[in-house]
C-alpha cells in the first residue's frame, strides 16, 4: 500500500516537502470512495495512521469527492489534495457520525467562541511538527457550523439564529467549526489549496511557530485567515473573500491559558475582498447585501489587534489589495503592546468605512490585574485609496490615560465622496474607553481627511486627501495631540484642540 515512486499525472504539480520522501499514502488504496456519497474519514484517517506508523509521509486524495470528518494530522505528514478534489466537510445531522469533541479546558470569558477548540475541524493537529496541507484540490466546509456570533439582522434572510455560546454543546453535538486548524504546532505549510465556506475559521493558527500560508484562496461565510498567539509566520499570495467577517486577522488571544506576545508576521502579496460569498470563487465577483452588526457593511478586512492580551511586534503588511472591505485596522485593547508595525503599498478600493485607523481601548478582557496596554511605533506608507466614504476619514484614536505614540502616514493619496456638512464639522466624536477594536461607534468624524485625538507623535507627509463632492469639513482635526508634523496642509485646514507642538509646514 506504501507507495515509494513519485507521483505522476496531476500530483506531480506539487513539490512535496523532504520528510514527505517516507512514502505516497493513496487513500483508494485504504477503502475511500471518493464519489461524494460514501462517508471516507475512516478510509482517509487509516491511511494517515499508516503514515504515522511509517514516520511520515504523503496522504494523498486524488481526484474525486470525498466526504469527511474530522482528520487529525501528525508529525512530519502531509495531506495531499490534489487537482479536481473535493474535500467536503460533512454533516452530522445528515451523516452517520461527527466531529473530534472540542476541547472545553478554558472559559470562553477572555476570548472569543471557537477560539480554543480546535479538536471540532475538519483537518486539524495539535502539537505536530512539520505538518502539512497542500494541492490544488477544494476544501469545501459545507457541514461545518457557520452562523454569526449572535442574532443579527441580515437583509435578505431576516434575522440570524444565535450561535451556540456553550463550547461543551458543541462537543456533544459533535459540530465541526473550521475547515483548517493548527494548534501548538512547529513547521506548518498551508499552500495552493482552496476553501469555500470555512465555517467560524477557515484557516486557524493557534501557538505556531515557523509556519508558512502561500497561495490559498478562501471564499468564506465567516473569518478568512486567523494568525494568534504566533511567532514567525508568513502569510503570502492568499486571496480571501470574506463579507461576514475578517478577511486576514491577527490576534494575540489568552487562548493558551496564558499571554504570548505575536510577533514577526508577514503579510504580503494578498487580497482581500466583501463580495458575496461563493462568488470569487465562481468568478462572478457580485456584491454582497450584508451588513454586520453596527449596520455599515462587510467586512473582509486586514486586521491586527481583535484581542490583544499579549501583543503584537514586528508586524508587516505590504503589498496587498483590498476591495469593497473595510479599511484596514490596527490596535489593541485587551492589554499588552503593540509596536514596531508597517502597512506599506496598499490599494484599497471602495473600502466602507475608515480606510486606515488606528485604536486604542482599555476593554480589558482579560485576566484580574491587566492593565492597560500600549500601541506605538505604526507607519503606514505608499498607500492608494479610492471609493471611500467621505462620512469616515483615516485616523488614530487612543484613550486619555493610554495615547497612541509615534504613528506616521507619508505618500497616502485617498479620494473620498466628501460631502461634510457644517454640522459634520462641529461634531465632538463619541469616546469609548471600554470598547472593542471597531470605531463605528464614533460616526461621521469631523474632518475630511484625517481625525487624531489621544495622540502622542504623529508626522504627515507627502499625502493627498481629495474629495468629488464639496466638503464643510477642515481638511484635519487634532484633538489631544501633543508632538506632531505635518507637511502640505495650510494652518486654515488644520483645527487644533488641547493640542501643542505641533509644526506644519507647506
Amino acid at each position: 500500500m506504501i507507495r515509494r515512486a513519485l507521483l505522476t499525472g496531476a500530483a506531480a504539480l506539487f513539490a512535496l516537502p523532504a520528510f514527505a520522501a517516507h512514502g505516497i499514502f493513496d487513500v483508494r488504496d485504504f477503502g475511500a470512495r471518493g464519489d461524494g456519497v460514501t462517508l471516507d474519514s475512516p478510509a482517509i484517517k487509516k491511511a494517515i495512521a499508516a503514515a504515522r506508523k511509517a514516520g511520515g509521509g504523503t496522504v494523498l486524495l486524488p481526484a474525486g469527492h470525498y466526504l469527511s470528518f474530522s482528520l487529525r494530522l501528525f508529525d512530519n505528514i502531509t495531506l495531499l489534495l490534489a487537482e479536481g478534489c473535493v474535500l467536503e466537510a460533512a454533516n452530522p445531522a445528515i451523516h452517520k457520525g461527527g466531529y473530534d469533541f472540542a476541547e472545553a479546558d478554558l472559559p470562553e470569558q477572555f476570548q472569543d467562541f471557537g477560539i480554543t477548540q480546535f479538536h471540532c475541524s475538519l483537518i486539524y493537529a495539535d502539537g505536530a511538527d512539520h505538518v502539512s496541507v497542500i494541492g490544488r484540490g477544494m476544501i469545501f466546509g459545507k457541514g461545518l457550523r457557520r452562523e454569526d456570533p449572535g442574532a443579527r439582522w441580515h437583509g435578505v434572510t431576516g434575522w440570524i439564529a444565535p450561535r451556540i455560546a456553550d463550547p461543551k454543546e458543541v462537543a456533544m453535538l459533535g459540530q465541526g467549526i473550521r475547515a483548517i486548524g493548527f494548534r501548538n504546532c512547529r513547521n506548518v505549510l498551508v499552500r495552493d489549496v482552496t476553501i469555500l465556506q470555512g465555517g467560524h475559521f477557515a484557516c486557524h493558527l493557534l501557538g505556531c511557530t515557523n509556519a508558512t500560508i502561500d497561495n490559498i484562496t478562501v471564499d468564506t461565510n465567516r473569518d478568512g485567515i486567523d494568525i494568534d498567539c504566533c511567532r514567525d509566520v508568513r502569510v503570502t499570495n492568499c486571496r480571501v473573500n470574506a463579507p461576514h467577517d475578517d478577511g486576514i486577522v491577527v490576534k494575540s488571544s489568552y487562548a493558551l491559558g496564558h499571554k504570548v506576545v505575536c510577533e514577526n508576521i508577514s503579510i504580503t502579496d494578498c487580497q482581500t475582498s466583501g463580495f458575496e460569498t461563493g462568488s470569487v470563487i465562481d468568478g462572478s465577483y457580485r456584491l454582497s447585501d450584508y451588513r454586520s452588526v453596527d449596520d455599515m457593511g462587510v467586512l473582509g478586512r486586514i486586521k491586527l489587534g481583535t484581542e490583544s492580551n499579549g501583543g503584537f511586534r514586528n508586524i508587516l503588511i505590504s503589498d496587498c489589495a483590498c476591495e469593497n472591505t473595510r479599511g484596514i485596522l490596527i490596535g489593541v485593547v485587551d492589554g499588552g503592546v503593540l509596536e514596531d508595525v508597517v502597512v506599506s503599498n496598499i490599494i484599497l478600493r471602495n473600502p466602507v468605512n475608515h480606510p486606515l485607523f488606528i485604536r486604542q481601548a482599555a476593554r480589558l478582557r482579560a485576566p484580574e490585574g491587566t492593565t492597560v496596554g500600549a500601541c506605538r511605533r505604526v507607519r503606514f506608507d505608499n498607500i492608494q485609496v479610492s471609493g471611500a466614504d467621505g462620512r469616515y476619514p483615516c485616523g488614530v484614536q487612543g484613550i486619555p490615560d493610554a495615547p497612541v505614540m509615534d504613528v506616521s502616514f507619508s505618500d497616502v493619496h485617498v479620494v473620498s465622496s466628501g460631502g461634510g456638512t457644517a454640522e459634520d464639522a462641529a461634531r465632538t466624536p463619541k469616546e469609548k474607553r471600554e470598547a472593542s477594536l471597531e470605531v463605528s461607534f464614533m460616526g461621521t468624524l469631523p474632518a475630511y481627511s484625517f481625525y487624531g485625538r489621544n495622540v502622542r507623535g504623529l508626522s504627515i507627509r507627502d499625502c493627498t486627501f481629495d474629495v468629488e463632492t464639496p466638503d464643510a469639513r477642515p481638511a484635519i482635526v487634532l484633538d489631544d495631540v501633543k508632538g506632531g508634523r505635518i507637511e502640505g496642509f495650510g494652518a486654515g485646514s488644520v483645527v487644533q484642540k488641547n493640542s501643542s507642538e505641533i509644526i506644519l509646514l507647506p
